[in-house]
């Protein structure tokens, strides 16, 4: 049959349900309805989305506020701190010079060497300490400790090097590896005048003697320079730089003299090794003026080595050192005597070689027969005997009396670090046999300076002049600022001292116990010391103490000088081991100063009875 226009085959097998009785499939039940996927409230959900989100802002505008309103200041303060940087601009220090201006103890330029050990790779460090161990001349180890540090950002290597040996380094071209201007202390004279002048610290602050008396005036004034930088410590370009310039530290020039410290250095220090002596010490002073020209001690400090001295050697022991003087005190006892009109240097006493006092028995150095002596002749022979009978004419408290005015039991007032004043007991508490002990210098305690002033005391006509060793300072526009002259304190009157002197003249002659001192050419007038020295080591008395001390010219005096040897142990007598001492350094004092003999000759001064 013919299709239908448009009809493909099989169009009808798709469309026609064919139904047949009893054996076909069971129609399909009719198929479920998909679910409806219900939707929430949108205004719930936006409502808490909108309060998750304020509540989330808010944290973030609390913290804004803080950062930006409440906090600003601090974190703007802390960001400073990491961008700018303070470098300090060290002055430099000023100098210690001696009379004539010869530089003591100066300031030169140094470096400092320091490394950034973040930036020195791991691969690095061991190439980088091996050069810097061999050009600083220090150990690999503690550099290798140092570059090991990575996380910190500086390491000093050398506080104050040379500025060639800087200059070395830098030429290596070692990453991390810097260079800082920086000064340095330097003692020409290595231990010339060393317990003296002191020493400065790794800091440049002064620890000892001068250099921590006179710190403040010496240190000046440092500067700062003040720039910003980045996080790798590079300079922000266009950005603050603050300098406040350094103020240099004034110059200090001490009455000392260089050449004539070097002598008394010299002749102290071979004098404790040939004696075998613990300590030594050596004083030159200007009679008229009280300035000292050298203070000398051995051993002596090294200044270029202090920090390996042990703590004894770093003292001036010319001022903190205390001592029994023995009979170069005799001249404070002939100076009472004398002044009370009691006793004239012609005075005859019977002298036996020994004197009971109170419970003990007191004898001279030496035994001798019982002799006339005059009152001169006492001291020129140093008889402890006769001058315990001359102090009975005048009694403790004129005695006691007389050494306060001499400056006992008081400092002698130069300020120098560690002055001691001594020790003068009251005379109501003095024993029996005290009282003739101090006559003679046992049972009083002084310091190797103050021995010198009383000298001085007498050289000077009676009067006593405080002791100076700075003799002025420059200010910051460089002019010189003389010190005030010392303070003048008449003890004496001129004709004690001159009697005196003359005794002290006869004391340097063949018959006196002073003349391995005599100077051809010159009169000198001096006094030996020898006193047992009480030692803590032994709880009591054992050893001596070795003294020398007089002036010359005699007749018109200039120069003082005292030599002390502190438990020597070849001789012990101030006589025959302090005296050369004194003769090798006045003599070279006089011929420095150009100082000449006045060309007169000593009176004649009588011993003994019927001379």
């Amino acid at each position: 049959m013919p299709r239908r226009g448009g009809e493909r085959p099989g169009d009808h097998e798709h469309t026609r349900t064919v139904t047949r009785g009893g054996g076909g499939r069971p129609p399909r039940p009719p198929a479920r309805p998909p679910s409806v996927l219900r939707l929430g409230n949108p205004r719930r959900r936006i409502g808490i989305g909108l309060m998750a989100m304020t509540f989330v802002l808010s944290i973030f505008a609390g913290r804004l506020i803080q950062l930006q309103g409440l906090d600003s200041k601090v974190y703007t303060a802390e960001a400073a701190k990491q961008r700018v940087q303070g470098e300090k601009l060290p002055a430099r220090r000023g100098s210690i010079t001696d009379v004539n201006g010869h530089e003591l103890a100066l300031t030169l330029e140094a470096r400092e060497v320091f490394v950034d050990p973040s930036e020195v790779s791991a691969t690095q460090r061991d190439r980088v300490a091996t050069i810097l161990a061999k050009e600083l001349g220090t150990p690999k180890e503690p550099i290798v400790a140092k570059l090991a540090q990575s996380t910190s950002h500086y390491q000093q290597l050398a506080a104050a090097v040379d500025p060639a040996l800087a200059q070395r380094i830098m030429a290596y071209d070692l990453k991390g590896v810097g260079s800082k201007h920086r000064y340095r202390r330097d003692y020409p004279g290595g231990d010339l005048a060393g317990t003296l002048l002191g020493f400065v610290g790794t800091d440049g602050t002064g620890l000892a003697g001068l250099e921590s008396t006179y710190d403040k005036l010496l240190a000046g004034r440092d500067g700062e320079q003040i720039i910003e930088t980045g996080a790798k410590g590079q300079r922000i370009p266009m950005t603050r730089s603050t300098v406040r310039a350094p103020v240099e530290g004034r110059d200090v020039r001490l009455t000392i003299d260089r050449d004539i410290q070097w002598a008394a250095q010299k002749a102290i220090g071979e004098q404790v090794k040939a004696t075998g002596s613990r300590t030594g010490s050596a004083i030159v002073m200007d009679t008229r003026t009280g300035r000292v020209l050298a203070m000398a001690n051995a051993p002596e400090l090294d200044l270029k080595n202090w920090m390996n001295a042990p703590d004894a050697d770093r003292v001036n022991r010319s001022v903190t050192d205390v001592f029994e003087p023995g009979s170069t005190n005799k001249v404070i006892t002939a100076a009472a005597a004398l002044e009370s009109g009691a006793v004239r240097p012609e005075s005859l006493f019977t002298v036996a070689d020994e004197i009971r006092c109170a419970d003990r028995v007191l004898k001279d150095s030496h035994p001798h027969p019982t002799e006339r002596l005059t009152f001169s002749g006492i001291v020129a022979t140093s008889s402890n005997v006769g001058t315990i009978l001359a102090t009975q004419k005048i009694g403790d408290e004129k005695l006691h009396s007389m050494l306060q005015r001499f400056g006992f039991g008081t400092k002698p007032g130069t300020g120098l670090p560690g002055e001691e004043a001594g020790l003068l007991p009251d005379w109501k508490s003095w024993s029996g046999s005290q009282r003739c002990t101090i006559a003679y210098g046992q049972g009083v305690s002084v310091t190797a300076l103050q021995t010198a002033s009383v000298y001085q005391t007498i050289a000077n006509g009676g009067v006593r002049v405080t002791p100076q060793v700075v003799a002025g300072t420059t200010g910051e526009n460089g002019a010189f600022t003389p010190s005030p002259p010392g303070k003048q304190t008449r003890v004496v009157g001129e004709r004690t001292a001159r009697e005196i002197a003359t005794m002290l003249e006869a004391a340097v002659s063949e018959e006196g116990t002073g003349n391995l001192a005599a100077i051809d050419g010159y009169r000198v007038a001096g006094k030996t010391g020898t006193a047992m020295r009480y030692d803590t080591r032994c709880q009591g008395y054992c050893g001596y103490t070795a003294t020398f001390v007089g002036f010359a010219p005699a007749d018109k005096p200039r120069l003082v000088v005292l030599a002390v040897l502190q438990d020597p142990q070849e001789g012990h007598y101030g006589g025959e081991i302090a005296a050369p001492v004194f003769k090798k350094v006045m003599t070279f004092a006089l011929k420095s100063g150009k100082i000449p003999p006045t060309g007169t000759k000593p009176s004649p001064v009588r011993i003994r009875a019927g001379e």
